[in-house]
């Protein structure tokens, strides 16, 4: 996959390297030397150009990538031509920061096929972890649905999985269980190791400290919460 990134802060530079670090082929750019000097070791190419110049964006085979990623959070009218350009020389999908709802709305209008929302993002995210400390990891693939790891602790330790009526009380679909096995090493000492059951059956135990893998609607793991909260 072939993945341009257009704006080096924090957040570009951090989406940049991440995607690099997965497999993918990333194209990285802003108008800062700098920046991009910061990152030429991180990516597969690191240019310095003007995103509204088009002689100088076609030059980079724009056209030629899967995903264009528009990180400019700093400088909307940037953002939003930068948008623009992409969507004139052919780039099929274009996911873009947006800052606000007017920005959000412009992006759309010119364009971008997704928009994200850092800020709010964050803190969803923060909230998240403040009102359910029990959630370990959560990630929104659709509006209003998550897929979240938690543990669920001692009110369902010891039930199998049909007997946690989760899926019956909250419509919520326990999709991997990860547990921490013990064994002895060769030197005779005792340790553990992580085993994933990605294929849950209906009889299997959940344990207190097994980590849980649910899929379903953010209102939904809301209850859930709620119930998990109770002393």
């Amino acid at each position: 996959m072939i993945v341009t990134v257009i704006g080096l802060g924090h957040f570009g530079a951090k989406t940049a390297t991440r995607l690099f670090e997965k497999g993918a082929e990333v194209i990285a750019i802003d108008n800062d030397d700098e920046l991009v000097e910061r990152l030429k070791d991180r990516v597969t190419h690191a240019v310095c150009l003007d995103v509204t110049d088009e002689r100088a964006v076609r030059s980079t085979n724009i056209s030629d990538v899967d995903v264009a990623i528009v990180a400019i959070g700093d400088n909307v009218e940037m953002s939003i031509m930068a948008v623009a350009m992409l969507r004139k020389l052919g780039v099929g999908k274009i996911i873009a920061r947006a800052t606000n709802n007017l920005h959000d709305h412009v992006l759309k209008e010119v364009g971008a096929s997704e928009i994200i929302r850092v800020e709010e993002e964050m803190g969803e995210i923060i909230a998240s972890k403040i009102i359910a400390p029990h959630v370990l990891q959560r990630y929104n693939f659709a509006a209003g649905y998550s897929i979240v790891e938690l543990k669920l602790g001692k009110k369902f330790a010891g039930k199998t999985l049909v007997e946690s009526q989760i899926r019956q009380n909250f419509s919520l679909n326990i999709v991997a269980l990860q547990k921490r096995v013990p064994y002895i090493t060769e030197d005779g000492k005792s340790a553990f190791k992580v085993e994933i059951n990605d294929s849950p059956l209906p009889m299997d135990v959940i344990e207190s400290d097994d980590i849980v893998v649910l899929v379903g609607s953010e209102a939904n793991f809301d209850r859930l919460f709620s119930v998990l909260e109770e002393k």
